[in-house]
């Protein structure tokens, strides 16, 4: 993402402009835009014009829009957002309170304005702004028959290709078949490796799976490298990694990110960060468990007591609707961070914050244990 300009007045008014230049830009564009925000940006409007003779002739015109949020659409595979709104400004093709989709779109200058840019908005963008920040962690996770290769971003788990083969059985002496349909399988690996990894920024290659699978994988696509001069695959053969994992889906990645074998190779990722911190919290919930809180009214009380030393939280809860809702949260990150705590914001997209969504979204190791609050006013807190 890139930065044109920022215009924010002491009291947090104020718009800035920027320039997505990637599909990952496109979620972090998703966090920042709320309902009750205005975006100004370049698209496509189907204009009637009507001649002098009285007949209309429709076309596309493109035009510079300014509209008041009421909706936001997301698609999380294609990485493509679409806002919908009233338009604000005078415009010569689209009339003061008309409604219109706009998609935003890679390398388009957007300028977003808010009432209030709170902290967690601000660092959303010199985060997204950071060059530093790539999608410089790959998983093969596979067992017979099924594989995903994902992309690991600071932000999101993108699933660039799934392969999904049936291979025949061995039968007591015909394996030939078995043998044919495996080799089929690890080809279209190896082809979906070759077209979706950008070796010149991906790091580190996992490859996971149960038993031996990923071990036959590994020489076969090694070998196959060797016969077909791939240098390519040669040159980067240091990248790859085997791990374990229980089965070929998704969600098996977690387990590889949180093997304490591969913390080295992986401690730069943010997600190997996010599982680490997950698993640190669970940890506590079960050894110590008035240092581990979960659900608002709890951690809230935990904050009030300057008692937080880690706070876990998913970047879903900022993008509620409610304004005060989403204040609260960022009032928590705010305290949290004034007393010397520590703040994991998790991606949604990413199966640590999957998992750290179905535990309410928000929770909390503590420096020191205290009473958890009476759990009737909790309950009827987390309602509201």
């Amino acid at each position: 993402m890139k930065r044109l300009h920022r215009d924010i007045d002491k009291n947090g008014q104020g718009q800035v402009a920027l320039i997505p230049e990637e599909s990952e830009d496109m979620w972090h564009a998703y966090n920042l835009v709320c309902v009750g925000d205005t975006l100004r940006s370049t698209t496509i409007r189907k204009v009637q014009t009507e001649s002098a003779t009285g007949s209309v002739a429709s076309n596309k015109v493109r035009t510079l829009l300014t509209i008041r949020i009421e909706a936001i659409d997301f698609d999380t595979q294609a990485c493509v957002l679409r806002v919908k709104g009233r338009n604000v400004q005078e415009n010569q093709y689209v009339k003061m309170g008309a409604y219109h989709t706009i998609d935003l779109e890679l390398n388009r200058k957007f300028t977003l304005g808010k009432l209030e840019w709170d902290s967690v908005a601000l660092e959303r963008i010199d985060l997204a702004c950071d060059a530093a920040q790539h999608a410089d962690l790959a998983a093969i996770i596979m067992h017979e028959g099924l594989a995903h290769l994902c992309l690991v971003t600071p932000n999101m788990t993108l699933v660039r290709a799934k392969v999904e083969t049936s291979i025949p059985r061995k039968r007591k002496g015909m394996c030939s078949q078995h043998d044919k349909g495996l080799t089929k399988f690890y080809d279209q690996i190896i082809q979906a490796v070759l077209r979706h990894l950008k070796f010149d920024v991906v790091k580190c290659v996992l490859i996971g799976s149960p038993g031996f699978v990923k071990d036959q994988f590994y020489e076969y696509m090694f070998t196959q490298a060797v016969k077909t001069d791939n240098k390519v695959l040669i040159e980067n053969k240091s990248k790859f990694i085997l791990a374990h994992s229980s089965s070929g889906h998704k969600h098996a990645l977690k387990e590889i990110l949180s093997d304490p074998n591969l913390a080295p190779r992986l401690a730069d990722t943010k997600a190997s960060g996010e599982v680490k911190a997950l698993d640190d919290f669970y940890q506590m919930l079960q050894n110590d468990p008035d240092r581990a809180f979960y659900g608002i009214r709890h951690v809230e009380h935990a904050s009030e007591q300057q008692a937080i030393e880690t706070l876990l939280i998913t970047d879903e809860l900022f993008r509620a609707n409610d304004v005060s809702t989403r204040k609260r949260y960022v009032s928590l990150v705010d305290d949290v961070k004034d007393n010397g705590g520590e703040v994991k914001i998790f991606s949604s997209l990413h199966v640590s914050g999957e998992q750290l969504g179905q535990l309410t979204g928000v929770a909390a190791t503590l420096r020191f244990p205290i009473p958890a609050p009476d759990d009737e006013d909790s309950s009827s807190d987390d309602n509201n």
